[in-house]
């Protein structure tokens, strides 16, 4: 079994790194799936594992980690959660607006907190239930009730979220026992086998600009994926998660880079509620270890 730190301050920087290369693939997602000749989200997510797993084989080929012991049912779950959330949330982005989309998948942490309790064990007390509850209500505020944001497209990103909350379960479980190259490796050989055969039914040929798009999706994601391994393997699933709602200030940051959407009063008061109770869990652990 990989021996588990405890580093609040580094997992809370490496969950933010990840947040903000989520996010990017999120706006390349939405690109190549509103393009003149858009790609199927199941193109999309096969790029996504393909083009990660490859990187992950030549890093491999380099380093040559050793592979022991491998816990091949939490693998598989993991993987095939993954991809399920990975497709849903690209099907999304390409429906409705990246912020209602990221606002629907920030249900994610929540759902994560909830599952560590029976699954993980873990101690939740009153700070972290009203840290979250007050994210939470961020997130209802940026889902805009009675404003049309619950059409039926954003059904794909609340399912992507609560697929979301398992996976996140399985990663610390994995976190405990195996190192983090390993758990990469199984989980983007899994999940390539499973987009690729996926693909096969609805492939077309990509552009060379759209190959581009897919390649930097997988190499993007590996990228947050290890950090979001070694965030959890250094602090409590239910103190790391809420700080995955930054992707929402990425998401908006980058939205408005590319596509020129320009944030609305409803969007910056959503975030900083959700950034606000972010703020607190981590000063409450921080107070607490300090």
């Amino acid at each position: 079994m990989s021996p588990t730190v405890h580093n609040p301050k580094r997992a809370a920087v490496m969950i933010l790194l990840a947040s903000s290369l989520y996010a990017a693939t999120t706006i390349i997602a939405k690109y190549l799936g509103t393009t003149e000749n858009p790609l199927h989200p199941f193109q999309v997510s096969a790029g996504r594992f393909v083009f990660a797993f490859a990187a992950l084989l030549i890093f491999s080929a380099i380093t040559r980690p050793k592979i022991s012991n491998p816990h091949i049912a939490l693998h598989v779950g993991r993987s095939l959660t993954g991809w399920i959330g990975v497709t849903l949330m690209f099907t999304a982005v390409a429906r409705i607006p990246i912020s209602d989309a990221t606002a629907i998948s920030f249900l994610n942490p929540v759902f994560g907190m909830l599952l560590a309790i029976p699954i993980l064990g873990e101690k939740v007390g009153k700070w972290r239930w009203s840290a979250a509850v007050i994210a939470l209500i961020g997130a209802v505020i940026l889902l805009r009730p009675g404003t049309g944001s619950f059409e039926p497209a954003a059904l794909f990103a609340l399912g992507a979220a609560c697929v979301f909350g398992l996976e996140v379960t399985l990663i610390k479980l994995l976190s405990g026992r195996e190192p983090p190259m390993q758990i990469l490796l199984f989980n983007n050989a899994i999940g390539a086998t499973l987009a690729a055969v996926a693909a096969c039914f609805v492939w077309t040929t990509p552009s060379l600009v759209q190959w581009g798009g897919l390649a930097a999706i997988g190499l993007i994601m590996v990228c947050g994926q290890a950090l979001f391994i070694q965030a959890m393997r250094n602090a409590e699933a239910s103190y790391v998660l809420p700080f995955s709602y930054a992707t929402l200030v990425f998401a908006t940051f980058y939205d408005f880079w590319v596509f020129s959407t320009h944030p609305d009063g409803v969007s910056v008061l959503g975030a900083l509620v959700i950034l606000g109770g972010a703020a607190l869990l981590a000063w409450r652990e921080l107070k607490v270890k300090g």
